[in-house]
């Protein structure tokens, strides 16, 4: 079952606000959660109910996450501070943290949001048992032992040479021992030889100077189990003096599991981008150079790897062909399918000169290879350059289009049949020659430019690419190109973007 997780989010757009609570829903939490935009509203929401985490922007047009922070230590609300910002240096970022916040990240990368927010609510789990705990010790010692008996860690007490007087029940779940079979021995039992001599020379200057060279919270270290394996355990410790001798005292817990995790998350990420420069690299480094044409493309890539595709083909009798595509989903499957489907059409441009025919195999052969819900959409030209005419086939894609020289729309080319890879007996028709004239502007697009979404959740849309092509036809083909990716980053104002950007522009000369 998820986590249920109340979060108090300091932000301005709710669409950021939104992706956040996305991220934490896709992981183990079940958050409930609120946005505000002001002093006022926060310490409405603090007074309200109580949160168990605050994610905060950095700059808010009537509030800022220092002011924020500073509102929360002053209500002393002791929950974690993470900062989320679009773009704050290193060394606002460094005084941020002195100041008090838990955290930081940026908005473009909220892989580390899940391992962070888990981490501090079990460091503010902590504090909070410590804190209560201190009090107890106040109290009687008595409280503090029932305490530490009902704690999820494991609990140890030891004096200075590091003899064990008390360990609670949780101390076999991490350490695989009785509570009885550690009383009286030293805590060197459950350390590996390589870390008892640093601790106990750590503990005799601590001793002699009052100074922690190392970190006592969540410190992560290792720990040796009773059946002689090595653990991964992250500890918090403190000392206090009870009866009057000086006892020291350890929240102990195995994150074997968790690190074994975060190495796996790191090792996919790794696969991710691995994919992510290969799949680059499939793309054509240069367009061709074809008489009486330009022509440029590019794809720029969302985060993960995903399936656009992009090619010029070289094709029988002189003739060229453009082409883009997109393969449903992202990851490293969509990544192999659009290198099988650039391998085919590559393929099949040399040996048929029948657009309908190229699209009708490379179906066929993807429809054997693809599993349920996996599909291409996929636009291909062929361009004769002597008589300029250009027949074309689409396999379910978004419309293209070709533009006249004076920017209007000429023709919308829609799709003539169904995605590749959905049915195997999936035939496309051939749409009817279309004659290119001088100053025709071909424009190849997949999904990604259309629906790139701004902060206020609006769609690029096709209009907002017609009105592009019409002021900046002019330009040359690889201008077009980047212009029209800076126009769609500039209109989603820093969101991240959730698709692969691709483009093909043909100037007929």
């Amino acid at each position: 079952m998820k986590r249920p997780l109340r979060v108090l989010i300091i932000e301005d757009s709710e669409f950021d606000a939104r992706v956040v609570v996305n991220v934490l829903r896709g992981g183990e939490f079940d958050p409930v959660w609120k946005r505000v935009e002001t002093a006022e509203a926060m310490r409405a929401a603090l007074a309200e109910q109580p949160w168990d985490v605050i994610l905060a922007d950095y700059n808010l047009p009537e509030f800022s996450a220092p002011a924020a922070l500073k509102l929360a230590q002053e209500l002393e609300v002791d929950k974690p501070f993470i900062i989320i910002s679009g773009g704050i240096g290193e060394d606002i970022a460094v005084e941020c943290m002195r100041a008090g916040a838990h955290d930081y990240l940026m908005k473009g990368s909220l892989a580390r949001l899940l391992p962070a927010v888990d981490r501090e609510l079990r460091e503010a789990e902590n504090r909070a048992a410590r804190r209560q705990a201190e009090q107890s010790l106040r109290d009687s010692e008595l409280r503090y032992r029932l305490l530490w008996e009902a704690c999820p860690d494991a609990v140890i007490l030891m004096d200075e040479a590091g003899v064990i007087h008390f360990v609670n029940p949780a101390v076999e779940a991490v350490f695989g021992y009785q509570p009885t079979e550690l009383l009286g021995r030293n805590l060197s039992l459950l350390q590996p030889e390589a870390l008892r001599e640093p601790h106990h020379h750590s503990i005799a200057n601590y001793m002699a100077t009052g100074v922690k060279k190392t970190s006592w919270v969540a410190r992560e270290t290792f720990g040796l189990h009773k059946n002689g394996r090595q653990i991964i355990i992250e500890i918090s410790a403190s000392d206090m003096v009870l009866n009057g001798q000086r006892r020291f005292v350890g929240f102990i817990r195995d994150i074997t599991q968790r690190k074994q995790a975060e190495q796996a998350l790191q090792a996919s990420r790794e696969q991710l981008r691995l994919a992510r420069e290969i799949q680059q690299r499939l793309f054509p480094s240069r367009p061709p150079e074809i008489p009486g044409f330009e022509i440029a493309g590019a794809s720029y890539p969302a985060a993960e790897a995903g399936g656009d595709y992009f090619d010029y083909l070289t094709m029988l009798k002189g003739r060229f062909g453009v082409v883009v595509g997109d393969v449903s989903g992202h990851g490293i499957g969509p990544a192999l399918l659009m290198a099988e489907t650039r391998a085919y059409l590559r393929l099949l441009s040399i040996r048929r000169e029948d657009v309908s025919e190229i699209l009708s195999i490379a179906n066929t052969a993807l429809a054997e290879d693809v599993g349920p819900g996996r599909y291409v959409t996929l636009f291909l030209a062929r361009i004769e350059p002597q008589t300029r005419q250009m027949i074309f086939g689409s396999a379910g894609h978004p419309p293209c289009f070709l533009y006249n020289a004076q920017g209007e729309i000429k023709l919308a080319m829609k799709r003539t049949g169904m995605p590749l890879g959905m049915r195997s007996q999936t035939t496309y028709p051939p749409a009817p020659p279309v004659q290119l004239e001088s100053g025709d502007l071909l424009v190849l697009l997949t999904d990604g430019v259309d629906e790139a979404l701004s902060t206020r959740e609006e769609f690029f849309g096709t209009a907002r690419i017609h009105d592009y092509i019409r002021a900046h036809r002019e330009q040359s083909a690889r201008e077009i190109v980047e212009g029209l990716y800076h126009t769609v980053c500039q209109f989603a104002e820093g969101t991240e973007q959730a698709d692969d950007l691709t483009a093909i522009v043909v100037k007929v000369k």
